[in-house]
C-alpha cells in the first residue's frame, strides 16, 4: 500500500492514501501503523505537494487580481447558524486548531478553488488523523524531513511543508510548543513570500497556532503576527485576501481584549479592506468584523469606531436587496456589531429593525403561500427568517430598553408566537431566543403573549432538538426574572421537564447549565412552590455549574438555590448538603449578598451539626475546604 501511494495514477494514489485514513481510525490499524511511520510520514508530507498539472491550473493564482469581479458560480453558500445562548467556562482553552468552523480541521482552505476531494486533500487529511492518534511520537519522523522541505528554494516543496505544519498542529500541540519559538518568526517570513499560494497557506498554518501565540511575549509574536496578517488582509492577491481574512477571524476569537490596544489599526485595515474587496471576500470580511465586535464587546463602542465601521456596512446594507444572498452574511455581522457597540448604534436601530420586521413579514407569507399553493410557489429559503430574528436579538442585547418602543408599534410579538410553530427547529431556536432577549429589553410588549410562549417552551424541552430546547430552557428563565411571583402558575406546566432534564444521563452540557440557571430562577421566583423539590435536582444542580465562570446569571440561580434551602420546612440530607457545599466552593468572588446568603446557610448547617462539624469538612477534597474557610467556619 505504501508503493501504491506513490503510484503515478492519481486515482490509485488517492485510493491507497484513503486507506491511510481508515486503517488510522481503529485501534487495531493504530497498532498496525506505528512502525511503518516512518516511511508513511514522509510519504503523505510528499502527496500534499501540488502536482505540476496543479501548478499549470493555479498559474492564474500568481496575478495581482484584487480588481477582477468575482464570477457568481464562484461564490460558495453560506449558511447561518441559528442563536445559541451559552455560559462562560473556566476550561483552559483547547490546543491550535480547535476553533477552526465546524469543527474540522478545514484542509480544504488551501486551496478552495480545486474544490474536489483530491491527492492532496487526502494526504494532508492523513497527516492530521496521524497526528490525533500518534501525538509527540509523530515528530522525530516528521521534523527531519519537514527541515528539509522548508528550507527548500522551490516554492512547491516549501509550500507543502507549510501545510504539513498546520495538519499537526492540533495533534501535536504539546511537542510543537518547543519548536514554535524559531518557527514562528520563519512562517512570519513566509507571509511576505513572493508566491500567493505560499502567503495563502502560511496565513491558515499560523492561524492554527493562533492559541500558542496569544500566550508568549507579544513583542515577538501577537503584535508582529497581528501587523502581517492586517497587511495580508489588504494583500492585491484575492487568494491570500481571503485567507488572511480567515485567519484574522480565528485570531481575534483567540486573543480576545488582547486586540483592544490596536483597534485604531485593525479598524481603519477592515475598512480598507471593504472598499477594496470583490463579492466573495466580502462574505468572510463581515465574519472577521462580526467576530472582531465579539470578542472586544462594548470597546468597539466609540465614536470614532463606530463611524468608520458603519458607513461601510449600512451603505452596503441599503444597496442589497432582500434576495440578495449576501444580505444574510451582512445581517450576521451587524446583529454582533449592534451588540458590541450599545447605544452607539441607536443612530441605526430603527431602520435597521423596520427592514428585519419586512423580512420576517415576507418569509411567512411566502411559507403559507407555499402551505396553500405548493404547485404556484417556492418553498422559501427560512435563512432570511432565522437571520432577522437574531439581528433583533443583537439590537435588544446591544440597546437594551431603546428598543422596546419599537416592538410595541410593530406585529413582532405575533410573528414570534408564529415562528416557536415552526417546523423547522433553526426557526424555533431563533425565536425562543429572541423571547429571551426581550424579556431583558421590552418584558411590557411580551406579558401579553407569555402564556403561550411558556406552553411552546414546555412543549420544546425535548433534548432530540438540543439547540432548540436549549434555547426554549434559558428563556424561561429570563422571564421568570421579569415575572416574579407571577412565575407559579406556570410551574406545574415546566417543572417535570426541567427536573427530567438536569437528571437524564447525556444531558449536552450546555444545556445542563441553562437547565440550572433556570431551576434557580424559578426558585429566586417561587420558593415556596419550589423548595419541596429541591432534593429533585440539588446535586446534579451543582454539578453541572461547577466549571461555569462567575458570572451574574449564575449568581442569580444560586441566589435561588439558596432562598429555596432557607425556605425548607425539613433540611436537606447529607448527599445533597454536600453537593450545595461544593456548588459554593464553585465561586472565586461572590457578590456580597450572595456571600452572606452562603454565610448563613453554612453557619446553621455547622451549628445543626455541632461536634460532626470537623468530621463533616474532612471528606471534602483541600481546594473545597479552603474555599469553605472563606465563610468563617
Amino acid at each position: 500500500m505504501l508503493m501504491r501511494t506513490q503510484d503515478t495514477d492519481e486515482q490509485v494514489a488517492l485510493e491507497a492514501c484513503e486507506f491511510w485514513l481508515s486503517v488510522a481510525d481503529n485501534a487495531v490499524g493504530q497498532q498496525a501503523l506505528a512502525p511503518h511511520l516512518a516511511q508513511l510520514v514522509p510519504l503523505l508530507v510528499e502527496r500534499m505537494r501540488y502536482s505540476a498539472m496543479d501548478v499549470m491550473l493555479l498559474r492564474a493564482e500568481d496575478e495581482e487580481d484584487e480588481l477582477k469581479p468575482d464570477k457568481q458560480e464562484d461564490i460558495r453558500p453560506r449558511f447561518h447558524k441559528a442563536k445559541t445562548h451559552s455560559l462562560d467556562h473556566d476550561h483552559v482553552t483547547g490546543p491550535a486548531g480547535d476553533h477552526t468552523e465546524d469543527g474540522d480541521t478545514d484542509e480544504d482552505d488551501d486551496d478552495e478553488e480545486m474544490t474536489e476531494w483530491n491527492l492532496r486533500k487526502c494526504s494532508a487529511a492523513g497527516l492530521d488523523v496521524l497526528s490525533n492518534v500518534f501525538h509527540e511520537n509523530l515528530l522525530p519522523v516528521l521534523l527531519p524531513y519537514l527541515k528539509q522541505v522548508l528550507g527548500s528554494p522551490d516554492w512547491v516543496l516549501k509550500e507543502s511543508g507549510i501545510l504539513a505544519l498546520g495538519a499537526i498542529a492540533e495533534g501535536c500541540s504539546e511537542g510543537m510548543a518547543a519548536h514554535l519559538p524559531d518557527l514562528v518568526p520563519f512562517l512570519l517570513g513566509c507571509l511576505q513570500d513572493s508566491k500567493p499560494l505560499v502567503r495563502s497557506i502560511t496565513c491558515w498554518t499560523l492561524s492554527r497556532y493562533s492559541s500558542w501565540i496569544v500566550l508568549e511575549d507579544p513583542n515577538k509574536y501577537f503584535k508582529p503576527f497581528l501587523a502581517e496578517l492586517l497587511r495580508r488582509i489588504l494583500d492585491k492577491n484575492k487568494k491570500v485576501q481571503e485567507a488572511a481574512c480567515s485567519a484574522f477571524a480565528t485570531l481575534e476569537e483567540e486573543s480576545g481584549t488582547l486586540l483592544v490596544p490596536h483597534l485604531e489599526i485593525i479598524v481603519k485595515s477592515l475598512v480598507l479592506a471593504f472598499r477594496k474587496y470583490q463579492s466573495k471576500n466580502l462574505l468572510i470580511l463581515y465574519d472577521a468584523i462580526g467576530t472582531l465586535a465579539e470578542a472586544v464587546g462594548h470597546e468597539l463602542n466609540r465614536p470614532e469606531y463606530v463611524q468608520l465601521l458603519m458607513d461601510p456596512l449600512i451603505t452596503k446594507w441599503s444597496t442589497l436587496s432582500d434576495d440578495d444572498k449576501s444580505t444574510f452574511p451582512l445581517l450576521e455581522c451587524l446583529s454582533s456589531v449592534a451588540t458590541a457597540m450599545s447605544t452607539g448604534f441607536m443612530p441605526y436601530v430603527e431602520p435597521v429593525f423596520s427592514r428585519c420586521i419586512n423580512l420576517i413579514d415576507r418569509s411567512i407569507q411566502g411559507q403559507l403561500n407555499y402551505n396553500t399553493q405548493p404547485e404556484i410557489y417556492e418553498n422559501p429559503d427560512r435563512d432570511c427568517l432565522i437571520v432577522a430574528l437574531d439581528l433583533i436579538s443583537g439590537l435588544s442585547e446591544g440597546v437594551g430598553s431603546h428598543v422596546e418602543p419599537l416592538v410595541l408599534r410593530s406585529n413582532l410579538m405575533v410573528t414570534v408566537a408564529h415562528c416557536i410553530r415552526d417546523p423547522v427547529p433553526e426557526v424555533r431556536q431563533s425565536a425562543f431566543a429572541l423571547i429571551g432577549d426581550l424579556a431583558r429589553a421590552a418584558f411590557s410588549a411580551e406579558r401579553p403573549y407569555l402564556t403561550d410562549f411558556i406552553q411552546n417552551m414546555a412543549l420544546n424541552m425535548n433534548p432530540e432538538h438540543v439547540s432548540v430546547c436549549n434555547n426554549a430552557t434559558w428563556a424561561l428563565g429570563e422571564v421568570a426574572l421579569k415575572l416574579g411571583q407571577d412565575t407559579r402558575q406556570f410551574i406545574p406546566l415546566v417543572l417535570d421537564p426541567l427536573v427530567c432534564l438536569m437528571n437524564r444521563t447525556g444531558t449536552q452540557q450546555t444545556l445542563l447549565e441553562n437547565t440550572a440557571i433556570t431551576l434557580g430562577r424559578l426558585g429566586l421566583a417561587c420558593p415556596d412552590v419550589m423548595a419541596p423539590q429541591l432534593p429533585r435536582f440539588l446535586k446534579p444542580w451543582c454539578q453541572s455549574l461547577r466549571n461555569v465562570r462567575d458570572n451574574e446569571e449564575k449568581a442569580s440561580a444560586f441566589r435561588g438555590v439558596c432562598v429555596m434551602v432557607g425556605s425548607r420546612t425539613e433540611p436537606l440530607d447529607t448527599e445533597n448538603f454536600c453537593a450545595f457545599c461544593d456548588g459554593v466552593a464553585s465561586w472565586q468572588m461572590p457578590d456580597p449578598q450572595l456571600k452572606m446568603m452562603f454565610q448563613q446557610i453554612l453557619s446553621h448547617y455547622k451549628q445543626v451539626a455541632g461536634d460532626k462539624w470537623p468530621q463533616f469538612m474532612d471528606q471534602f477534597p483541600p481546594h473545597v475546604r479552603d474555599r469553605l474557610t472563606a465563610y468563617n467556619l
